[in-house]
């Protein structure tokens, strides 16, 4: 079966202390670096994701240009 375009699976195993590796093709396609802060999404339906780092400015740009709105 032919992988679509942009579309990637691994696997992770968790330790003992909850943590997981990330795998290094995922590392380096995504930019991942040691000391990096990831942000983790939960769904009980859907599962976890962890969006790409940048997700966090654009989520805080979102939050603060809200908040502007709102005064």
């Amino acid at each position: 079966m032919k992988r679509p375009e942009g579309k990637y699976a691994w696997t992770a195993t968790v330790g003992e202390k909850g943590q997981i590796v990330i795998p290094k093709q995922a590392r380096e396609l995504f930019g991942i670096k040691p000391g990096d802060t990831l942000l983790l999404l939960g769904d009980e339906t859907r599962g976890i994701a962890i969006p790409p780092k940048d997700a966090f400015a654009e989520l805080f740009q979102m939050t603060f240009d809200n908040e502007e709105r709102e005064k």
